[in-house]
């Protein structure tokens, strides 16, 4: 999709079940051709939801940045919400995220 290998990281934490959601797109996009790999990053408590800036479950960083960083998101242990075409949802869509690789 855009040529160089693209470092992809999901984090969550394990009571959220829309990482898994989250999980299936990448692994799909990886099917279609994005060289990319994915790092799973699980967020077990609090005070690492602190330290690492997390804003929610699923939390997908792409070379370490969030494409879908919201500044008013409050940080810690939540499953987080994503505005999508249909409306709120707890994961990106494919399209979300294939719009990202190849912006």
């Amino acid at each position: 999709m855009n040529g160089s290998l693209v470092e992809i990281t999901l984090q969550y934490f394990e009571d959220c079940p829309n990482w898994k959601t989250t999980d299936g797109h990448l692994r799909t996009l990886i099917t279609e051709g994005l060289d990319a790999t994915v790092r799973y990053e699980l967020i077990g408590t609090y005070e690492v939801a602190v330290e690492r800036g997390f804003c929610g479950s699923p939390t997908v960083l792409i070379d370490g940045v969030d494409p879908f960083a919201d500044r008013k998101a409050m940080v810690g242990l939540a499953c987080r919400l994503y505005l999508t075409q249909n409306g709120p949802a707890g994961s990106p869509t494919i399209e979300q995220l294939r719009a990202v690789f190849t912006a």
